[in-house]
């Protein structure tokens, strides 16, 4: 297989752990693929398209990711603290994306869309612009998180402290309200 892929439409495909090392793909869609094995070191995916892949628990370190968009996929497990810095601009839709760690990661402006977002490690993100469309972010963890601007205004069941996180001009609707405001254990009533 060559190491620089170009407009190929994938589907249905199991990758093993060496099948992508060291390639470069563009503008591809990966249809019902499986690469929650794959060692996706020196991996770049470019302008692709996933829709409902798997990533369960990928080890994905040092993947360079941009302008890749992910419809249905899942990610549980998933750490994106590795991924390549310089090369990260992504758009979530329909995703599992579960228990996933973006650690420290600068996630300017991403899109996550009708999302489960359980328990994901936000710790230190810059989350500036990001907009959370319908997403449940139940137990996610915002510590020292940057979230200028960001747009929580339709999702639910977030927790986020106010003292402890970054906020200017942060949307929230009415009922988001419970979230910045529950370690003081005041009870808002509808």
């Amino acid at each position: 297989m060559e190491n620089y892929i170009i407009d190929q439409q994938i589907t249905g495909r199991i990758y093993n752990p060496e099948d992508i090392m060291y390639k470069d793909f563009e503008r591809c869609t990966f249809t019902q693929c499986d690469l929650s094995a794959c060692n996706f070191t020196g991996v770049a995916f470019i302008d692709c398209n996933f829709v409902s892949c798997n990533f369960c628990e990928a080890k994905i370190n040092y993947v360079g990711l941009r302008g890749a968009i992910f419809d249905n996929c899942n990610f549980t497990g998933v750490n994106f603290s590795m991924v390549d810095k310089l090369f990260f601009s992504v758009e979530f839709m329909n995703c599992n994306l579960d228990h996933t760690k973006f650690y420290t990661l600068a996630i300017k402006s991403t899109v996550f869309t009708d999302c489960s977002l359980i328990a994901v490690d936000f710790m230190n993100t810059d989350l500036t612009g990001v907009l959370f469309d319908n997403c449940n972010l139940h137990k996610a963890v915002f510590v020292d998180s940057i979230a200028n601007k960001a747009d929580f205004s339709t999702s639910y069941n977030f927790s986020i402290d106010p003292e402890r996180n970054k906020l200017r001009r942060a949307r929230f609707s009415q009922d988001g309200l419970k979230g910045l405001l529950e370690k003081y254990e005041i009870v808002v009533v509808d």
